[in-house]
């Protein structure tokens, strides 16, 4: 398989950053865009393809991509919710925000709707303690001091395009 020009491009920005000695750098950069192309997961076939790039062993790169739940091994919903449920977030209600969602939605963590919209991921630990519960949508949007309520909006404002995770 060969990289879509986006993905070579964004590997070889990366690679201007690091040394030529040290092309595993650009790996989860690689991987990040890789992912974005092929909406939003990671075959074993564009894992080996961007290792094939950097010129480094396919073993390199599997292992940044499941050690990191920021990639995704298979196919995910349209948008991806990541819902913290360490101690801070749990004191506060992510619980009840779970249940929320788990009613609404009719899937648990690790699986994704019927529909392909979302996919529900638990996350130990988003680093907003302060403002607890969090939940992260899309690898990239924070929702903080969730409740119930206001998580049942943003699923329907996602739902709608209204808000773009």
């Amino acid at each position: 398989m060969q990289l879509p020009e986006s993905v070579t491009l964004e590997i070889d920005h990366w690679l201007t950053k690091f040394p030529a000695d040290q092309r595993r750098s650009a790996v989860i950069a690689g991987l990040l865009k890789a992912q974005e192309h092929n909406n939003g997961w990671l075959s074993d076939e564009i894992m080996k393809a961007v290792a094939d790039y950097l010129i480094i062993p396919a073993v390199e790169v599997f292992e940044v991509a499941t050690f990191y739940d920021m990639f995704e091994l298979q196919p995910i919903g349209k948008h991806k919710i990541s819902l913290c449920t360490n101690i801070s977030c749990m004191l506060r209600g992510s619980k009840q925000v779970e249940e929320a969602l788990v009613e609404k939605l009719g899937v648990g963590f690790g699986e994704t709707t019927a529909d392909g919209q979302f996919t529900l991921r638990e996350s130990e630990c988003l680093g907003a303690c302060a403002n607890a519960p969090v939940c992260m949508v899309d690898n990239s949007c924070y929702y903080e001091d969730l409740t119930p309520e206001k998580m049942l909006v943003l699923l329907q404002e996602l739902d709608q395009g209204v808000v773009d995770g």
